[in-house]
């Protein structure tokens, strides 16, 4: 993603004294959190209203000298401001946002949207408040995620983005001390890319090995799990869950850094198969918004098992779609993320089964059992052009098994590109809900059972006779039985494995070499934020996504 560029505000003051308290709360701005209800939901009691809010990312902020006001980041950190990481978190201050103005950002009851240019700022990402203080975690096993998207607006190269990461609640506040922004400026993330442009991790300045321009990125990073529920533009989507060895927001140096899969394990349903499913005029038309079901099933069908399963619905104009089954030589078919589907797709398509090394779902369970935070982004990607979701990876082999994402072109996807052409390019996500399965909609899932054909009345059969006049045999139907229509049908809309659905049985799956970049702004300059700028990662297999750059 791209950090913004924030306007250096002018306003006569006193200098104030300076507190070393480290990564402090600024007081230019006021930080006034947009509204956004999202809902809890029973099938006995029905959904209640939460007064959820939103909060913009740290790294998007204007971080400025407490008393004088001067930049503390320009692409790079002050050196008389931050001469060592201690030192600069106790000088600088991060800034609250005017969130429609500067970011594209904007909210309307229970719809938020993002727009991809606003001013100089590229890109936003967010996250669901429970109060102004502090994240709101969800915990998902045993439960099923419910929201509205219109992904309309967005072409080849953007993605917008709806996922979790284990993040504290509080932002980090109480397991470092020097960190008093908090949730309540958008502290602390993390993903499994082990994104390394964040500015301030563990209360300090990422200020050691700091490199720019390019990469903005310094030497350590942050790592937790990852649950990656819609990664989407108009032509491509995919479903993806991050393992991690790591059990909470953990700052990573060198092969630390490695102690999560990057790529995951991706359904998308274009690479495995169903090229006619997604996108504009297809099964799921994004020229329409859509409703999207996510459930997440345990082992034992209960809130203390094992993550089994993770299963997809669309439901769009009142018509429930079934996920696509798999139609790929060498992966069994089925329309379920389990850690079956994983380790056959990584096998057929060439790729490192990492998800199954580092745990597969039941590590992803743990986190889902322990609490994560509902991250929301709009971002391009500067280290792949977004080609690991819509388009063909590697490029020069587009008949390889898994190649293919999407229509997208391999000449396509570049943010510059994109900020000159779709500067507009926006995304809407509404109607949150979380709650036990059957819910947080008001259309049944359940795939119902064909219609049996009828029984055929036997046909006559004739009895010879000594004139060779054929005699009917008078206990049969004078008149046949039409011939029964078998009831069988490709369509995944009607059609899914009621077993599976009804009574879930575990299996995951892998991430692209389709490979998932953090979702940050990799430039950062000016009064910026940066953005991620995840390094690519073996680009014949797949590239890892990497966020963009930030300009003054």
């Amino acid at each position: 993603m791209w950090a913004p560029s924030i306007w250096k505000y002018a306003i006569a003051a006193a200098v104030l004294p300076q507190v070393l308290l480290a990564q402090q709360a600024g007081n230019v701005t006021s930080e006034v959190h947009p509204s956004l209800t999202s809902e809890v939901c029973t099938k006995a009691g029905g959904c209640t209203t939460q007064a959820t809010k939103v909060v913009l990312d740290a790294n998007w902020r204007w971080l400025h000298n407490h008393a004088n006001f001067d930049n503390c980041f320009n692409g790079y950190f002050n050196a008389t401001l931050c001469p060592d990481p201690q030192t600069c978190a106790a000088n600088c201050a991060l800034e609250g946002a005017n969130y429609k103005e500067d970011y594209g950002i904007s909210t309307a009851d229970t719809e938020l949207s993002l727009t991809f240019i606003t001013k100089s700022n590229r890109g936003s990402r967010l996250y669901l408040l429970q109060d102004d203080e502090t994240y709101k975690h969800f915990k998902l096993l045993n439960r099923e995620f419910t929201f509205d998207v219109d992904a309309s607006q967005l072409p080849c190269g953007m993605n917008g983005a709806l996922y979790f990461v284990e993040m504290d609640a509080d932002g980090g506040k109480t397991r470092f001390p020097t960190n008093k922004a908090g949730a309540k400026f958008g502290t602390g993330y993390c993903d499994a890319q082990c994104p390394r442009d964040i500015k301030f991790i563990n209360g300090e300045a990422n200020m050691k090995d700091w490199t720019t321009p390019g990469k903005y990125q310094g030497s350590y990073g942050s790592c937790c799990q990852e649950m990656d529920v819609w990664e989407a533009n108009s032509m491509a989507t995919t479903l993806t869950p991050h393992t991690c060895l790591v059990d909470k927001q953990t700052r990573c140096t060198g092969n630390s850094c490695e102690d999560c899969d990057r790529h995951g394990c991706d359904f998308n349903p274009f690479r495995v198969g169903n090229q006619e499913f997604f996108g504009p005029g297809g099964k799921v038309d994004t020229k329409k918004p859509v409703t999207v079901v996510t459930r997440f099933v345990t082992d034992d069908n209960t809130d203390n098992g094992k993550l089994a399963a993770i299963q997809r619905w669309y439901v769009q104009e009142g018509k429930v779609i079934q996920n696509t089954n798999t139609s790929v030589s060498g992966v069994d078919i089925t329309n379920e993320l389990t850690d079956k589907f994983c380790e056959q797709a990584k096998g057929v398509f060439g790729q490192t089964n990492t998800h199954g090394a580092l745990g597969g779902l039941a590590k992803m369970g743990e986190a889902l059992q322990r609490g994560v935070v509902l991250t929301m982004s709009l971002w391009a990607d500067y280290g792949g052009n977004m080609h690991w979701l819509d388009s063909t990876v590697p490029a020069d082999q587009p008949d390889a098994p898994g190649a293919k994402r999407g229509n997208c072109p391999t000449s396509g996807g570049s943010p510059d590109d994109l900020a000159k052409n779709h500067p507009g390019a926006q995304v809407k996500f509404s109607n949150i809900k979380v709650g036990e399965f059957g819910s947080t909609t008001t259309v049944d899932l359940t795939p119902k059972a064909p219609t049996p054909a009828p029984t055929p009345t036997p046909t006559p059969t004739p009895i010879a006779t000594s004139n060779n006049t054929a005699e009917v045999n008078e206990t049969a139907s004078s008149t046949p039985a039409p011939t029964p229509t078998p009831a069988v049908s490709n369509d995944n809309s009607t059609k899914v494995n009621v077993t599976a659905l009804s009574n879930p049985t575990p299996n995951p799956a892998p991430i692209s070499t389709s490979d998932n970049t953090s979702k940050v702004d990799v430039n950062a300059t000016a009064i910026a934020t940066p953005q991620v700028n995840t390094t690519a990662v073996n680009v014949s297999v797949d590239p890892i996504k990497t966020p963009a750059p930030v300009t003054t």
